[in-house]
């Protein structure tokens, strides 16, 4: 049996693209090499290329996704393993190209990325699935904003948060009605279109939810404890907040938030890596979001979780090269 090409693709078009370069590392480095060649790809807005083992950069082809070697040698993946956080390896983009050039990939198709990529929509989607969130209002660039309606209906304090970026910058907690058009001009500078929620008084955690032989499992809840009023950028990328992971849940609200992952996933059609965030308030489960290529450094919450469930990062990748290998 010859061995499979595996690309580990990293990078993206966002600032989170540094994370994706450590989550791409640890992914590259736990590949079991009985199995596969794996190679590293990195995918930035201003270049595409491949790493050879002296670390020297070669253009991808974007025709079909090859590299010409030095030695003349057109090297094809088997396998493009996705580990891009935000655009375009989260929301669809990639997905998109790599179906219309015949590329097998890991994680969710393009539309189930597009969507949940999407907040507003995945929350829409799923609420006719009878999973709750928060009350919300939604704005495109240029609309009429009507503060006394959205502080009537809401409440105070609300969150402002733009609708589709990837990594929780933009968003802004608000106390009263004069910071509200602060804010969404805050949030207006990362996207299009915002969200505008209700504040959901509760415990925070983060929901891993995976597709593992055959079965769909929750790998573990971890509970957040930001150390600010609330888990933005800074909290979940320079270390200002708490992660406990189990989270501190009786068993019947553990049983809950379970039983809302494992069918918001399931819903969906998810397939590979996701982490969804809830709310639990008044012991139900209110989604905020669910991230399709969650990170995956070391320090990142899903391989935690999996270290406490007892999958090794090398099953747990190894599993979502064999899915890819099959479709």
């Amino acid at each position: 049996m010859s061995k499979k090409n595996v690309a580990v693709v990293m990078g993206g078009f966002s600032d989170e693209y540094k994370v994706s370069l450590k989550s791409g590392q640890l992914i590259y480095d736990s590949l079991d090499r009985d199995l596969y060649n794996v190679y590293k790809v990195v995918i930035l807005k201003e270049e595409w290329y491949f790493l050879n083992e002296n670390e020297e950069k070669l253009p991808i082809n974007k025709g079909d996704f090859s590299v010409t070697l030095s030695d003349g040698a057109i090297l094809k993946f088997d396998v493009c393993f996705n580990i891009i956080h935000g655009a375009p390896g989260e929301n669809g983009e990639l997905q998109g190209y790599w179906n219309a050039i015949g590329q097998k990939y890991t994680g969710c198709d393009f539309y189930k990325s597009a969507l949940t990529f999407n907040k507003k929509d995945t929350l829409a989607v799923l609420a006719k699935y009878g999973i709750p969130s928060a009350k919300s209002f939604y704005l495109r660039k240029g609309e009429n904003i009507n503060e006394d309606t959205i502080v009537e209906e809401l409440g105070l304090p609300l969150f402002v948060k733009p609708n589709q970026s990837g990594s929780s910058l933009g968003i802004s907690k608000v106390k009263a009605k004069s910071e509200l058009a602060a804010a969404i001009e805050f949030a207006f500078k990362e996207d299009d279109e915002i969200l505008i929620e209700s504040f959901l008084n509760g415990m925070e955690v983060s929901v891993g939810v995976i597709d593992y032989k055959g079965e769909t499992i929750v790998l573990g809840i971890t509970e957040i404890v930001p150390h600010k009023e609330f888990f933005d950028y800074e909290a979940k990328y320079e270390g200002a907040s708490e992660e406990i992971t189990p989270a501190r849940l009786d068993e019947e609200t553990r049983y809950k938030v379970e039983k809302i992952a494992k069918h918001a996933y399931e819903s969906l059609g998810m397939s590979g890596f996701s982490r969804s965030e809830y709310i639990i308030m008044d012991g139900t489960p209110y989604m905020l979001e669910m991230n399709t290529n969650p990170g995956f450094s070391p320090a990142s919450i899903l391989p935690q979780q999996a270290k406490i469930y007892g999958i090794s990062i090398k099953d747990l990748c190894g599993n979502e090269v064999e899915k890819a290998l099959k479709k």
